[in-house]
Formats: structure tokens, C-alpha cells, sequence
């Protein structure tokens, strides 16, 4: 038996025989998360029971994916930077193409990431989901879940047997961003900072949290709607008059596209380079999922080792666009349970995201009939890891299967920690519907 199944048995021998207790502890557990900075606009983020327990062994292997993958979308970056040719494989608009070339301002191509992957606990397979960079979020989710289990009796039982911590995600981001900065050119010695977003879509308490960081090692750091800055004199300014000088860019590229008339004074004081930015705009080349396509093209495969390309193949789901010329209408259809589609661009579940195993025949036949050429790729399914673990607080206190996503933080090319994500057995995750959030520990031991 491994370390961490030895830990999942604990966990679950504890609310076993501890059943009352373990379901009065998770009520609890909720009623201290609706008081937390996860309470948010009526809704709280929910989570299960049993945290996610990761053997040491397990946290090595996925900085190793991490790296592997890293060192690949480095070479995508550069070669899109440096080839025509190759730029046209992906469908930017011209606008975005020119945000893209704009010079470098920093040591480094992505300042923050997260990896989503499948990945199978036993076997080790696994396959990527999709990469999040500038609005990679959720941080604190891993953070405020974690001090919830103060109130979980299930957890202080292993607790007192394992020896288990859990990933630092704040400061060790304004820690590199401070060290990206310092490769500016133009650096200031007091810079102040601005968190940037359109705030309807932000999440504020991640924003508010980055802030009290940045500010307890002696930094400005205010959060700013991205429409009301303005630029005059080669300088630009909060809402509020305050001259900024550094951007942590949480707007995601979809939203800076959408509203690109809008935010004029940002993108000016950017192609001024008048203030630093991170991350710059080469990050949509890794964002879009048009990317997993890229990466199987002769076009890619001339970049990469021998060794990155068998690392493209076994792990990258194959990926087209729905559409005449890439793949036939009626395989999609016959093969239903063997297809995902998703939008081409888009984040947080937005837009379609389905599995064909999820649909009756009939069902799927009309979704592929209607989103046929309207900007949607067609993905390969892959194969769900489950573990069973058990709602109290928000489900009805029965052992079920759950999916399994870890999604592993990458900060200026260095792995960070994980956020792990699940959802009923045999569904796909969709963000504030049946996704569940626990929080991640690295075992390190018997005490």
C-alpha cells in the first residue's frame, strides 16, 4: 500500500466509524466557510470531505511534467515569435498578433500558469486538459479550504499520525513577480503596483489577498477595472490618480479582445512600454486550445527534440477544429463517447463543454449539427481517474465516485502546488455547477 492510499484509508476508516461526528464536523466546516473570503455574491466554493494526500514521490513526478512541458511552450513561443510562416497556424486576429510581437520586458516567456491535467494515480498516465496563463486563479480556495479543516474530526484523526503540509501559493507568486520585475529595463526601486481585470469577471478575494502580500513587504498594490485607467505624459494612472508602474494582468486575453475599443489608455502605455507587465501577450499562444493542434504539426514536430514529440504524443489529446476539412461530421457523430468539444477560446467553463458520453444519441447528433463551423474544436476524450469521497455539507453524505483534476501552478517556470478539482463520477467539470474544490497537503511521513 502506498503512503498516500495508507492516508485515504485513515481518512476513511475515521468517518466510518465516526459517522455523526464526521457529518456534524463538515456542517460546520460550511458554516466557517460561508464567514471566509470564499463566501462571495450569495454562494460559497464547496468542497467533500477527504482533502487530496499526495506522496512525495507523486509531487516529483508532477514537477517533471511540468518541466517537460514548460521547456515545449518555450520553443512554441520562440518559434511563433521568429516565424511567419508559423504564426499563421493560429488564428489570431492581426490586433492580437501585434500584442503578441510587442518586445519582451521581462527574463522569461510565463509568468503564471496552471496545467490541468487527467491524471491516473496508479498508473501515472495522463493526459493535459488545457493550460491556464494570465487568469490562472483559485489560490485562495486552496488556502481557506485548508484552514476549514480545523472543524473536520477526519482530518486532525491523520494529522496526528502524518506529518502532511500544504503548498504556499501567494507569496511565492509576488516573490517571482518581483524578480520579473527586476529584469525590467525601466525598473523603479518602490514600484507601484496594480492588479488589473475586468472586475465583473474577477475573482476579487484572490485580487484582495495578493494585495494585503504585496503590501506586508512594503509595496503599493491596488486593484484596478482595467477600462478606468487613464495615460497621460507617458505615465499611466488608477481610477484613484495613482501613477502605476507594474501590472500583475489577471484580464484574460479572450476579454482584452472583446473589448479592445475600451481600454485604449492600457494598451497605449503597453505598446509605449511605459509599464511593466506581467504577463505579456505572447501568454495567448499557450492560452488557446488550438494550441494541443499545433503541437502534433510537422510544423511543431521540426522544433522539438525526439523526446519532446513522443512527450507530445502520448500526453496531448489529439485536437481539431468542428469543421468541413478537419474531421468527417459522422465520425463525430457515430463516436460519440470518444469526443469532447469545447470553444476554441474561453475559460472558467464558459460556452459549450461537452463530452459525447454525457448525451443521448439524438441528443449529440444536434449539437454537433448546430455547432458544426461556428468556432468550436473537437477533442479527444480522455480517460477519467475516480476516487470515492463524501459530501455532508452540500450532498446527501453517501460514498461516491468522484473525477479527479489536479491542476499544477507554475510560477515563472518553477512548480508552485496544485489545485485540485472534482465532480461526480462520470460527468465533466463545469466551474460553479458540480465542480468540487479540496484542498492539496504533501505527505511527508508517519510522526
Amino acid at each position: 500500500m502506498t503512503l498516500s492510499s495508507e492516508i485515504y484509508a485513515e481518512y476513511r476508516k475515521h468517518i466510518e466509524d465516526n459517522f455523526e461526528l464526521n457529518k456534524n464536523g463538515a456542517l460546520a466546516m460550511r458554516t466557517l466557510l460561508e464567514h471566509s473570503p470564499l463566501y462571495w455574491n450569495s454562494t460559497v466554493e464547496k468542497t467533500l470531505h477527504i482533502p487530496k494526500v499526495f506522496a512525495a514521490e507523486t509531487i516529483a513526478h508532477f514537477r517533471e511534467i511540468a518541466a517537460a512541458a514548460y521547456r515545449i511552450f518555450g520553443k512554441v513561443i520562440a518559434e511563433y515569435r521568429q516565424n511567419g510562416n508559423y504564426r499563421k497556424l493560429f488564428p489570431f486576429s492581426p490586433e492580437l498578433e501585434e500584442l503578441i510581437l510587442l518586445p519582451k520586458q521581462y527574463n522569461g516567456f510565463l509568468p503564471i500558469a496552471r496545467f490541468d491535467l487527467f491524471y491516473n494515480e496508479e498508473t501515472e498516465d495522463f493526459y493535459f486538459c488545457e493550460i491556464n496563463t494570465d487568469g490562472t486563479a483559485a489560490m485562495l480556495r486552496d488556502l481557506e479550504l485548508g484552514k476549514a479543516l480545523i472543524e473536520n474530526p477526519a482530518h486532525q484523526q491523520v494529522i496526528r499520525h502524518y506529518r502532511l503540509s500544504q503548498f504556499e501559493l501567494f507569496d511565492s507568486y509576488v516573490r517571482e513577480f518581483l524578480s520579473l520585475y527586476d529584469s525590467y529595463p525601466y525598473k523603479k526601486n518602490a514600484p507601484n503596483i496594480a492588479i488589473v481585470d475586468f472586475l465583473e469577471n474577477a475573482t476579487l478575494r484572490d485580487f484582495e489577498e495578493f494585495a494585503r502580500r504585496f503590501q506586508a513587504i512594503g509595496y503599493s498594490c491596488e486593484i484596478c477595472d482595467i477600462r478606468s485607467l487613464t495615460y497621460k505624459n507617458q505615465a499611466l494612472y488608477s481610477a484613484s490618480g495613482n501613477r502605476i508602474d507594474a501590472i500583475y494582468r489577471r484580464a484574460v486575453t479572450a476579454d482584452i479582445m472583446a473589448n479592445f475599443s475600451g481600454i485604449g489608455p492600457f494598451l497605449q502605455a503597453i505598446k509605449d512600454n511605459t509599464v511593466f507587465l506581467a504577463g505579456a501577450f505572447e501568454t495567448q499562444i499557450l492560452h488557446t486550445k488550438w494550441l494541443f493542434h499545433v503541437l502534433r504539426l510537422e510544423e511543431t514536430q521540426g522544433i522539438l527534440t525526439a523526446e519532446e514529440n513522443e512527450f507530445v504524443k502520448k500526453h496531448i489529446p489529439t485536437t481539431t477544429l468542428l469543421a468541413s476539412g478537419y474531421i468527417d461530421r459522422e465520425e463525430v457523430q457515430n463516436k460519440k463517447n470518444s469526443y469532447m468539444i469545447k470553444p476554441i477560446d474561453a475559460y472558467a467553463s464558459k460556452g459549450i463543454y461537452a463530452a459525447g458520453r454525457e448525451y443521448e444519441q439524438q441528443d449529440w447528433d444536434n449539437l454537433i449539427d448546430g455547432l458544426w463551423e461556428k468556432g468550436y474544436i473537437c477533442q479527444q476524450y480522455c480517460p477519467q481517474y475516480e476516487t470515492e469521497n463524501i459530501d455532508f455539507a452540500w450532498g446527501d453524505g453517501a460514498w461516491r465516485p468522484y473525477i479527479n483534476m489536479p491542476g499544477l501552478y507554475m510560477y515563472n517556470g518553477k512548480f508552485a502546488g496544485i489545485l485540485m478539482r472534482m465532480a461526480p463520477g462520470g460527468q465533466i467539470i463545469v466551474a460553479h455547477e458540480n465542480e468540487r474544490t479540496v484542498p492539496v497537503f504533501v505527505a511527508q511521513g508517519r510522526k
